[in-house]
C-alpha cells in the first residue's frame, strides 16, 4: 500500500509541475512584438532563446501601462527573467526580418498571447 501511495504521490507531484511549464517555438515577423501575459494571472519566468540572425528586444509591460526593464537578445544568446504578476513580457523585433525564438513558461502559464506591430 505504502508503494501505490508513493507512486500516487510522485505522479500527482509531475502532473502538476508540467501543467505550469510551457514550451514553444515562436516566430515573429520583421517589424512585429509578440505579447505574452496581456492579462490578469500570477508571477511566471521565461527562458528564451533566440535562434535567429538579428537581435530582439525584451520589455516588462504592466497590464495597467507603461513598460521597463528593457534586455536586448543577440542571436543565439539564452536569456532567463523574472515576471511579475499582472505583468506582460513584450519580444520586439525590429529587424526585417522574421525571427524565432525558443521559450519556456513556467509559473503561472494561464498567459495571452498575441501579436501586435
Amino acid at each position: 500500500m505504502k508503494k501505490v501511495l508513493s507512486a500516487f504521490i510522485i505522479t500527482l507531484v509531475f502532473v502538476g509541475t508540467s501543467c505550469r511549464t510551457l514550451t514553444s517555438t515562436t516566430y515573429i515577423k520583421a517589424q512585429d512584438s509578440f505579447i505574452l501575459g496581456n492579462n490578469e494571472h500570477g508571477s511566471y519566468s521565461v527562458k528564451l532563446k533566440n535562434r535567429s540572425a538579428n537581435e530582439v528586444q525584451l520589455w516588462k509591460a504592466p497590464i495597467g501601462g507603461g513598460q521597463h526593464s528593457p534586455v536586448t537578445v543577440k542571436p543565439n544568446e539564452t536569456v532567463k527573467t523574472n515576471v511579475d504578476k499582472n505583468t506582460a513580457l513584450r519580444i520586439e523585433n525590429k529587424s526585417n526580418e522574421q525571427v524565432a525564438v525558443e521559450l519556456l513558461v513556467k509559473g503561472d502559464t494561464g498567459l495571452s498571447m498575441g501579436y501586435k506591430n
